[in-house]
């Protein structure tokens, strides 16, 4: 299963951490997998390539994390469309892909 936290602080998201494999399928042939991956990267690399705000990722087999530091209000539409996104898959796909929100 796909575990994929939000961090928030009053309300505000502040990053996001996403491990664990959707198996639905063999490597490379997963869309559930892919689906997630593609969205969670393009937030990411959107975040600290085009919007350069201030922000720790680290990314290896089956998890991605990123944490802002710093005025998080540019990125706010990013991640609640993230979170939206991720959301809706989870409703298609429970069993592999739980949303979850932790206030930090």
């Amino acid at each position: 299963m796909i575990s994929i936290d939000f961090f928030a602080v009053q309300g505000a998201l502040t990053g996001f951490s996403a491990h664990g494999h959707a198996d639905t399928a063999p490597y490379g042939e997963d869309i559930v997998c892919a689906a997630v991956s593609s969205a969670c990267l393009l937030t990411a690399n959107t975040i600290t390539e085009v919007l350069h705000l201030p922000a720790a990722a680290e990314m290896k087999d089956g998890f991605l994390q990123l944490r802002l530091s710093g005025d998080t209000a540019p990125a706010q539409v990013l991640l609640q469309g993230l979170k939206l996104h991720l959301s809706a898959l989870s409703e298609q796909y429970p069993q592999s892909i739980q949303v979850l929100i932790s206030e930090v």
